[in-house]
C-alpha cells in the first residue's frame, strides 16, 4: 500500500474519530432556524391520521424524505458503519449516502467498504461520492464514472469543499476547471448528479450555475451542523480563524428554493439538522429531502441501530403534528407561508 493510500485511510479514520464528539460543531453561528417559528392554525382541519410521507427518488419509492447523508468509507471501521446504516436505510425505505470514494480511486483495499451499502440496501436510493477536487484532476472521466458502477448508485454526488481543502493538510485547493468537468460529468453519467456543500453552504448564484449546465439536485449543506474547518483546524492544530465560515442552511433554502420555478431539480436541506424542529422547518424552507450525518453517526454509535431507527421515526411523527398544527395536509403545503421571523412576532 502506497504512502498516499495510507494516508487517505488514516485522514478518514480520524474524521470518523472527531465526528463522534462535539468538538468539531460551529462555535457562534447556527443553522439560522432558531430565528423562526410556525405560524399556529386555529382552524386546523387537517386529518393527521391521513399524512404521508411515501414518494419517490430517483424513481424508486421511499417512505420518508430523509437522506442518511454522505458520511464514510475507505476504511475497515467504515465498512461496519455503512453496513448498520444501511440496513437501517433499507428497514426504513430511505435513501442513504457513502462518503467520499476518493480512496476507491486509489486502491482497491477497502471497496468493500463502500460496496457494503448496496449489498445491504437493495432497494432504496443509494448515493455515490466524490470530491470537485478529484472531478477537476480527472483526465477523461473514466475512474469518477467507474465509482458508480462500483457501487450501482442511483445517483451520484459531487462535494464542494474548498474551505476544507483550503485548511487540510494534504488539501487540493484547486477547482480550476471545475465547472466545465461537472458539466462533462453530467452530460456523460446515467445517473443523475447532485452537488453539495460540506457545512459552508450554496447560494442562488452558484445554485443558478450548477443548474444552468445540468445539475439534477443540489444539496445545500450550509452552516450550523459539523463545521469542516474545525475538523482540519483540531487535526492540524492550526489558527481557527474560519471555524464559522459559510451561509447558514435557512438562508441557502431561502435563496434556492425559488428557482423551483424555472428549473426542476431535487433540493436537498442539510447541515445542522439536529433536531426534529430543524427538520421540520427545512421543509417548510423549501426542501424536497432533508438530510443529516453527524447526529446519526452518534446515535449509532453511542446508542445502538435502534435508536438512530426511533430518531428518524419520531422526527417524522413530530413533522405530522406541525403540519396539523399548520394547516398543511402534505410537505408542499407545508412550504406555502406556514413560517414568520421570530422578530415579527414582538
Amino acid at each position: 500500500m502506497s504512502k498516499s493510500i495510507t494516508e487517505t485511510s488514516k485522514r478518514k479514520k480520524e474524521h470518523i474519530e472527531l465526528c463522534l464528539t462535539d468538538k468539531v460543531a460551529f462555535h457562534s453561528k447556527t443553522n439560522g432556524f432558531d430565528k423562526y417559528d410556525f405560524i399556529h392554525d386555529a382552524m386546523t382541519e387537517v386529518d393527521i391520521s391521513k399524512i404521508s410521507f411515501q414518494t419517490k427518488l430517483f424513481s424508486k419509492k421511499i417512505n420518508y424524505p430523509f437522506l442518511i447523508s454522505c458520511m464514510t468509507g475507505g476504511t475497515e471501521e467504515a465498512e461496519n458503519i455503512n453496513q448498520r446504516l444501511a440496513f437501517i436505510a433499507e428497514e426504513l425505505k430511505i435513501p442513504i449516502g457513502v462518503g467520499s470514494q476518493r480512496q476507491a480511486l486509489e486502491s482497491k483495499d477497502n471497496y468493500n467498504s463502500y460496496k457494503v451499502i448496496r449489498k445491504t440496501a437493495k432497494s432504496v436510493p443509494v448515493l455515490g461520492n466524490i470530491g470537485a477536487a478529484q472531478l477537476v484532476q480527472s483526465k477523461n472521466l473514466v475512474d469518477i464514472l467507474s465509482l458508480i458502477n462500483m457501487l450501482e448508485a442511483d445517483a451520484f454526488v459531487v462535494h464542494l469543499n474548498p474551505l476544507q481543502e483550503l485548511l487540510q493538510p494534504e488539501g487540493e485547493p484547486n477547482f480550476v476547471g471545475l465547472l466545465n468537468g461537472l458539466e462533462k460529468l453530467i452530460q456523460k453519467s446515467k445517473v443523475p448528479i447532485i452537488v453539495k456543500e460540506v457545512g459552508s453552504g450554496i447560494n442562488k448564484e452558484v445554485a443558478k450555475k450548477l443548474l444552468n449546465i445540468g445539475a439534477n439536485g443540489i444539496d445545500v449543506a450550509g452552516a450550523g451542523g459539523t463545521s469542516w474547518a474545525g475538523v482540519e483546524i483540531i487535526r492540524s492544530k492550526a489558527e481557527n480563524d474560519f471555524w464559522d465560515w459559510g451561509l447558514p442552511t435557512s438562508y441557502c433554502l431561502k435563496e434556492i428554493y425559488p428557482l423551483k420555478k424555472k428549473y426542476k431539480f431535487t433540493l436537498v436541506g442539510s447541515g445542522g439538522i439536529n433536531t426534529a424542529n430543524d427538520l421540520a422547518l427545512a421543509f417548510a424552507f423549501g426542501a424536497d429531502l432533508v438530510a443529516s450525518a453527524r447526529i446519526i453517526l452518534q446515535t449509532l454509535m453511542k446508542n445502538g441501530d435502534d435508536a438512530v431507527t426511533r430518531l428518524i421515526i419520531n422526527w417524522f411523527e413530530y413533522l405530522k403534528k406541525i403540519m396539523f398544527l399548520t394547516g398543511s395536509e402534505n410537505i408542499a403545503e407545508l412550504k406555502n407561508g406556514k413560517i414568520i421571523k421570530k422578530e415579527e412576532l414582538f
